[in-house]
């Protein structure tokens, strides 16, 4: 992957997508793969606001079956069963309990029929994405850092997992292999008109302050949060806030979904990396009123919510890291008037202003391949196109092709032959996928690589070098935050910084002074609470 600003000197564009999260990289890379001349220009870096601050799951949300929104459950569900197909590496299963105490919202018999209908809108045919029930002797054993007090028993059922940000890369890598034009810390500074009409725009190198004019047939904006910001699409959008924190390992391979005794809302626990992902919570946000920050009721809440459960509760000191993100919503009539985000559809809409630039709302990721597949499929229609879709049959780039358990069973084999550790070779191949090789023929010739960067994480030195130099990063924080979540995984220490700063310099081009100042910038991280 590289970045070549002066690439967008090109004649004329059928698309320019602004704004790099997960609805603009499958956008530019639908459009791209249909054979569209697409750039992509992104403010700041891949995925670097709420595509990176997730919960990480790729599911149907079985929370939304509460508010009848059938239609949004089964269109994700959709989307799961095809993801875990198309990109094995990328997205993975991921059972969940839900225990059944006494006294609680919902009883046995409502759970089993919630859980039903869940698995029948997935039509999935695989026994082992169905829900299962088990007594309370059976679940305590499945989950023993749960209270037992009260517990009737349990269900478990099915969804899956993603990092985020690396699935947001791996789409920008795959409309990049397909001619698309991809730059990060790239501004749209001004829409060009004509007539009323947009017909491309001016853009601005965020590293060097040099702007381009670029000629494009069709403008879409897929900024998230910043649509809340300019006039029209900030009149379509509501906005909330939601935070996760990284604890201490306390689940085994499955997760948890569990409601807030404060206010009956849902919230998860998620193994992650071999921590604990806890979260979220969902506030309404102005983006006006000042920087997206964890805040001390934020953390009171999620704390509150998890020790209701747990047999030994956390503390604050217990917090490894944390993270907020801004979901975008629909504004309707409903939306409005509505006090609580949790209540909100997560449902997507484009919008198309007077000056014909669209603008992509709301949206989940896990429908996000299909959103944007109909915003190509408008763009197609504008240009007279009749290019079809082939993401829902396509595996991603960095999927193996072939039988994945096979393959995931040979390289784990050829890293453990490196002295990768067990774990850290799970999370290798689950990050890169057939790129993994390419890492490991690094430390065939540097045994030193198969090392953790530091030893609580399962990352390994060999995958901090490839992303420093094969993954368009520009500062630390590309690095350590979205490349690797070594920021939000770990207590770093000023010594553990600079040393990693070091090893990363040679090939990023950093001096001494660069160094310092990349250092620098990733103090907001740490000093999160």
């Amino acid at each position: 992957m590289n970045r070549d600003f002066a690439a967008l000197q090109h004649p004329t564009l059928d698309l320019l997508i602004c704004g790099g999260g997960i609805y603009g990289a499958w956008t530019a890379y639908d459009a791209a793969l249909r054979g569209l001349k697409v750039a992509i220009v992104e403010q700041n870096d891949w995925a670097s606001a709420t595509s990176s601050a997730s919960t990480k799951l790729i599911h149907g949300g079985l929370r939304y079956l509460e508010t009848y929104d059938f239609k949004l459950v089964s269109k994700s569900l959709q989307e799961r069963t095809r993801l875990l197909r198309l990109a094995p590496h990328r997205v993975w299963p991921l059972r969940f309990g839900v225990p059944v105490f006494a006294r609680q919202r919902f009883n046995r018999l409502q759970l089993k029929l919630g859980l039903s209908l869940y698995d029948y809108l997935a039509h999935d045919t695989d026994p082992s994405m169905r829900h299962r029930y088990f007594n309370p002797g059976q679940f305590s054993a499945h989950f023993p850092a749960i209270k037992q007090n009260q517990l009737k028993g349990g269900f478990t059922y099915a969804d899956a997992q993603t990092d985020d940000a690396r699935l947001v890369l791996e789409l920008i890598a795959g409309a990049q292999m397909a001619g698309a034009y991809c730059i990060n810390y790239c501004q749209l500074a001004q829409i060009l008109e004509t007539e009323g009409k947009a017909g491309g725009a001016i853009v601005r190198d965020q590293l060097t302050g040099n702007e381009l004019t670029i000629h494009a047939r069709q403008i879409v904006f897929t900024t998230g949060q910043w649509l809340a910001r300019e006039p029209p699409s900030r009149d379509w959008c509501r906005l909330a806030k939601g935070v996760h924190l990284v604890m201490p390992a306390v689940l085994d391979a499955d997760a948890l979904l569990l409601t807030a005794p404060a206010d009956d809302r849902v919230f998860f626990m998620i193994p992650w990396y071999g921590m604990t992902l806890l979260g979220t919570t969902d506030t309404n946000f102005d983006i006006d009123t000042g920087p997206i920050a964890v805040e001390a009721s934020d953390i009171d809440y999620l704390l509150a919510a998890a020790n209701h459960y747990l047999e030994v509760p956390w503390t604050r000191s217990d917090i490894i890291g944390s993270f907020a993100g801004v979901r975008v919503f629909k504004q309707s009539l409903q939306s409005a008037t509505s006090g609580s985000p949790s209540a909100l559809s997560r449902d997507w809409e484009l919008k198309t202003a007077a000056n014909d630039v669209h603008y992509a709302i709301g949206g989940k990721i896990t429908s996000s391949r299909q959103d944007a597949a109909r915003i190509v499929d408008t763009i197609c229609e504008k240009l007279g196109s009749a290019a079809k879709c082939t993401t829902q049959e396509k595996l991603l780039p960095w999927a193996p092709p072939g039988n994945f358990a096979t393959w995931f069973s040979q390289v784990t084999a050829q890293a453990a032959q490196l002295g990768i550790d067990a774990i850290s070779a799970h999370w290798l191949l689950r990050r890169h996928g057939m790129k993994a090789p390419e890492i490991l023929r690094q430390i065939e010739t540097n045994a030193q690589l198969a090392q953790r960067i530091v030893p609580e994480v399962p990352l390994i030195l060999a995958d901090l070098l490839h992303c420093a130099t094969n993954e368009m990063v520009v500062h630390l924080d590309d690095l350590l935050r979205r490349r690797l979540p070594l920021l939000i995984l770990a207590k770093l220490s000023d010594e553990q910084l600079y040393e990693i700063a070091r090893l990363v310099a040679d090939p990023l081009h950093w001096d001494s002074a660069r160094v310092a100042q990349e250092i620098s910038r990733c103090s907001v991280f740490r000093n999160q609470e």
